[in-house]
């Protein structure tokens, strides 16, 4: 497995989704990861999850505004998207790596690491793409919600990104989406590209006994711009009014990269921000509702499957609960204005049995359509249907020979 980031610890949606593949494939295989890090550390993994770890060190750069704009500035002129230009030209260093070793199966996780097909075609009998998102839709999503120069910036690099994903995407042996409708995308980028659905998961697990608190809760990685623009959506329009409707109500923004938006949320009655958690479900599970009010995105989100294995009440923007087994009154309530989100906050506030019954019926959805087991079985399926190697190499269409 080649991976951009580390998959643990368990924190955001990119990490669950890269240790769900990790720990599927464990089961039945010997696993080598190999990981980009700025650190140069190893992840601190589950013992005996993967044979080897090894790390490829990323050069540190400055996070500041100016180094940042200056940097896409300089991409956006050369057509190279950030963060595939972030994580290239360590092919040398990766071809060193996979050695001499042969792999029957070698997974890529997120596009950025796409580009480096051939290195893993002359180590793998069977290269894995596993989209996180659709990049060149996220990229143009972005630029809805944004101006001038960032707008032109997400044009240009949409742009780039389709030319890729039409390019890159054919060549690997299957390509892993989040949805049926991230699929449909990809199938109508790269005609001839192999695609199966692999939904965004969270490890089955019980729930302890909290009791509900008086706050709202958003869970996210708030380093990721579609994140940012969620809060400041949510700060700006939704939560003011519902605030004046119910004054000693607290929202509680949990997650790391926290310094993002702290300016903002310092100046905010009501806010608390938690910074990086081991545990954010058992913040999420104090809350009385979880919010996702997304504008911008692609793929699945975590931060509605963590609301309903919590058995929370969720409320999320359409584009939020795109791809997933969202029914709007069911196990969600969908606001496509902050006009609804407040209406939809406060009918909820007011009516403890609703909230109970559609946490009720999201846990349901969770339990049986996006824990670990539940999509570990789609994916057995989808390997044989598309000639994946099971255990000691085996290709064919025995599934038990890939469940053993």
């Amino acid at each position: 497995m080649l991976a951009p980031e580390s998959p643990y610890p368990l924190q955001g949606g990119g990490a669950y989704r890269t240790a769900s593949l990790l720990h599927y494939f464990a089961r039945f295989a010997t696993v080598d990861l190999i990981q980009f890090s700025e650190t140069g550390e190893p992840a601190l993994l589950p013992e005996g999850l993967v044979r080897r770890q090894h790390v490829i060190r990323l050069p540190r750069h400055s996070k500041s505004r100016a180094a940042r704009y200056l940097r896409n500035g300089r991409r956006a002129i050369l057509g190279i998207p950030p963060l595939i230009d972030r994580l290239a030209g360590f092919g040398p260093e990766l071809e060193k790596l996979l050695g001499s070793e042969h792999y029957h199966v070698g997974i890529v996780e997120h596009f950025w690491c796409a580009p480096y097909l051939n290195q893993m075609r002359r180590a793998c009998t069977h290269t894995i793409l596993d989209l996180h998102n659709v990049e060149s839709i996220l990229d143009r999503r972005c630029a809805v919600w944004t101006k001038g120069a960032v707008r032109a910036g997400h044009r240009r690099f949409a742009e780039a990104y389709r030319s890729l994903e039409a390019s890159l995407l054919p060549g690997y042996s299957l390509v892993l989406a989040t949805s049926e409708s991230d699929a449909d995308v990809v199938r109508s980028i790269a005609t001839t590209a192999s695609v199966a659905v692999y939904p965004n998961a969270l490890p089955l697990s019980g729930m302890e006994a909290l009791t509900e608190q008086n706050r709202l809760v958003f869970s996210a990685n708030f380093e990721y711009h579609p994140n940012v623009d969620a809060v400041h959506y949510l700060l700006r329009e939704i939560w003011p009014g519902v605030r004046d409707d119910n004054p000693g109500l607290e929202l509680w923004l949990v997650g790391r990269g926290e310094g993002s938006i702290r300016t903002l949320a310092d100046s905010v009655p009501g806010v608390h921000l938690t910074g990086p958690i081991e545990n954010a479900q058992r913040e999420i599970q104090q809350a009385r509702i979880v919010l996702a009010p997304l504008r911008i995105g692609s793929g699945t989100r975590i931060k509605i499957l963590e609301g309903w294995a919590a058995g929370r009440a969720v409320i999320a923007t359409p584009l939020a609960a795109e791809g997933l087994e969202a029914i709007d009154g069911k196990n969600i309530l969908l606001a496509d204005t902050a006009q609804a989100f407040r209406l939809f906050i406060n009918q909820l506030l007011g009516d403890e049995p609703l909230r109970r019954e559609l946490g009720k019926e999201g846990r349901k959805v969770f339990e049986t359509t996006y824990s670990w087991d539940s999509v570990w079985h789609q994916l057995d399926f989808a390997l044989v249907k598309f000639g994946a190697v099971g255990p000691d190499g085996y290709t064919g269409s025995d599934l038990n020979a890939i469940r053993r």
